[in-house]
C-alpha cells in the first residue's frame, strides 16, 4: 500500500478529533486521542471488536509501544493490518458496491447489539481486503445513547442507497457522480434524478425522495429539535437496520458487456490463445512480480494467471459490465487476491479532496511490481488518439516491469476500428512502438503470438 504524508500524518486522516493515521519508518500507525478512550475501551470489552475482526469485517490491529505523533493529546497507538491497495467507490463495479453497503449494515447491526453504533458511513471506510469488504476505520463507533436517532443515516443514503438506486435504476455510469461528490451523492440531486415510478416503492420512498424533502424542510431548523423528532429506542435502530438492507438487496443490476463472451469470441486460434497464456504465465515465472496491474483485463481471463499464482492482481477495465462479471467469479471462487475494478486509462481516476490529498490519483498507488497490456494498445493509440511515445511514458511512472501486446494495423481489429475513420497513425507499426517504447523502457525480448501476427513484448523500466 502506498502512502503519503505530511509531517508524518496522513494527509487523508484530519476530519476525525477521536485519532488519526501516521507513518513512521515505513510503517502505518493509528493514533487514538484522548477523547475516544471511553469508546474505544467500550470497543474492546464489549467483544465488539473480537466478533467484527473474527469475522473478517473490520480491519484487524495491534496495540503498540511506539511514541505517538502527538503525545499531548494521544491515549494509545495502534497498528492497523496493512491494505495492498486503496480502491474508492467511483471505481468498483455495482456488486462490489452492494457488498460494501451490506458490511456496512451489518457492521452496524453488530455495533447496536453490543451497545454501540457507526457514527459515521461514509462509502470510503470500506476497503476491499483478501477478495471481500472490510471496515477500516477503528474510530467510527461510538457508545449508543437511548433514543438517539443514527446520526450517520443520511450519509449511508447518500454513500450507498442513493448511488446504487441510481446506477441500478437510471444508468450504471452514474456511479461517477461520487467523483465530483466525495460526501456522497446528494439526496435531493439523487430524488430529482430517479424515475416517477421510484416514488411507488417504498423503501426508496422514504429513503430518498421523503428524506430529501426533509432535509429541505429543515434545512434552516435548531438541531436538537430535528433529533427529537427523530428519537430511537434500539428495536427502532434494528428495524432501519433491517429496512435499508431490505432496500439495498432489492436493488439488481444485469451486466450488457460486449466482453462477457470474451473467451468465447476473441480473434485467436485456439493454437495462438493457449501460445498467448503461455507466454503470460512464462512472463509472471521470470519476473515474480510483488504486485500485477492488468490493464484492459475485461472478464479477468489473464489476471487470474497472476492472481492464481498468489500475487495480488488488479484487473482494470473500463467497462462496467466487464468489471462485473469478472468481481461476481472472482466473489463466488473466493479469489483472495484479485480485485476488479472499474477504470478508463484514457482519464484515470484523479487526486480529489482537500488540498487534491484526500484520495489518491492511480500513479500514487503505484508503482506496480508488473503491468499486463494485453490487447490494448491498439484501442489507446488509435481509438483515442493517443501517441505511443506518450503511452510508453505514462506506464513507465506506474510500473517495474511490463508485458505489453502490440497488434499490427493489417489485423482485423484494428482494421475495425479504422474502417470508421482516416488512418492518420504513421507511425503505428512494429518499429514505430520500440522506437517510443524504448526510451523508457529496456526491451528484453519480443515473442510472436503463434501465427496471429501479433507480438508480446517484455519490458522492464529503465533505470
Amino acid at each position: 500500500m502506498t502512502e503519503k504524508t505530511q509531517n508524518n500524518r496522513h494527509p487523508a486522516s484530519f476530519r476525525d478529533p477521536s485519532g488519526f493515521l501516521f507513518n513512521r519508518d515505513g510503517r502505518l500507525y493509528r493514533q487514538i486521542n484522548q477523547s475516544y478512550s471511553a469508546d474505544y475501551e467500550r470497543l474492546m470489552d464489549s467483544g465488539l471488536y473480537a466478533a467484527l475482526a473474527a469475522r473478517g469485517d473490520l480491519l484487524p490491529y495491534e496495540e503498540r509501544q511506539v511514541a505517538p505523533a502527538s503525545s499531548e493529546i494521544a491515549y494509545k497507538v495502534i497498528e492497523p493490518e496493512l491494505l495492498e491497495f486503496i480502491s474508492y467507490p467511483y471505481e468498483w463495479s455495482f456488486s462490489e458496491w452492494k457488498d460494501a453497503a451490506l458490511t456496512t449494515l451489518r457492521v452496524h447491526r453488530t455495533a447496536i447489539e453490543h451497545g454501540m453504533v457507526l457514527k459515521d458511513a461514509s462509502a470510503f471506510n470500506i476497503q476491499f481486503h483478501r477478495g471481500r469488504p472490510v471496515w477500516i476505520d477503528t474510530l467510527s463507533f461510538e457508545l449508543l445513547k437511548e433514543g438517539e436517532p443514527w446520526i450517520a443515516y443520511r450519509q449511508f443514503c447518500q454513500h450507498f442507497l442513493a448511488p446504487l438506486a441510481l446506477m441500478a435504476l437510471v444508468d450504471i455510469e452514474l456511479g461517477k457522480l461520487m467523483r465530483t461528490h466525495i460526501d456522497g451523492v446528494p439526496l435531493t440531486l439523487a430524488s430529482r434524478l430517479l424515475p416517477r415510478s421510484t416514488w411507488l416503492r417504498f423503501t426508496l420512498l422514504i429513503h430518498i425522495h421523503w428524506h430529501a424533502s426533509a432535509q429541505r424542510r429543515y434545512a434552516g431548523a435548531d438541531t436538537s429539535e430535528r433529533r427529537r423528532k427523530r428519537s430511537m429506542n434500539v428495536n427502532s435502530l434494528l428495524g432501519l437496520v433491517d429496512n435499508l438492507e431490505g432496500a439495498i438487496r432489492r436493488l439488481e443490476w444485469k451486466p450488457q458487456s460486449p466482453w462477457a463472451d470474451y473467451e468465447q469470441t476473441h480473434a485467436y486460434s485456439d493454437a495462438d490463445w493457449q501460445a498467448k497464456r503461455r507466454l503470460v504465465d512464462e512472463f509472471l515465472s521470470q519476473k515474480g512480480p510483488s504486485s500485477v496491474w492488468d490493464l484492459g483485463a475485461n472478464v479477468g481471463t489473464f489476471s487470474r494467471l497472476a492472481s492464481e499464482r498468489g500475487i495480488p492482481t488488479i484487473a482494470f477495465d473500463f467497462d462496467p459490465g466487464a468489471v462485473e462479471l469478472n468481481y461476481l467469479r472472482s466473489r463466488d471462487e473466493a479469489d483472495a487476491h484479485l480485485l476488479p475494478l472499474v477504470m478508463d486509462f484514457t482519464n484515470p481516476s484523479p487526486a480529489l479532496g482537500w488540498g487534491h490529498r484526500e484520495r489518491m490519483s492511480l500513479a500514487e498507488r503505484s508503482p506496480a511490481g508488473a503491468i499486463l497490456a494485453l490487447a490494448l494498445v491498439h484501442h489507446l493509440a488509435i481509438s483515442n488518439n493517443l501517441p505511443l511515445d506518450r503511452l510508453a511514458d505514462y506506464l513507465a511512472t506506474i510500473c517495474q516491469s511490463l508485458l505489453i501486446e502490440f497488434i499490427p494495423k493489417e489485423d482485423p481489429q484494428v482494421q475495425r476500428l479504422l474502417a470508421s475513420r482516416e488512418d492518420i497513425f504513421h507511425n503505428y507499426h512494429r518499429q514505430g512502438f520500440e522506437s517510443a517504447f524504448e526510451t523508457y523502457f529496456t526491451i528484453e525480448r519480443s515473442d510472436p503470438i503463434g501465427d496471429s501476427g501479433r507480438v508480446l513484448y517484455t519490458m522492464d523500466v529503465r533505470v
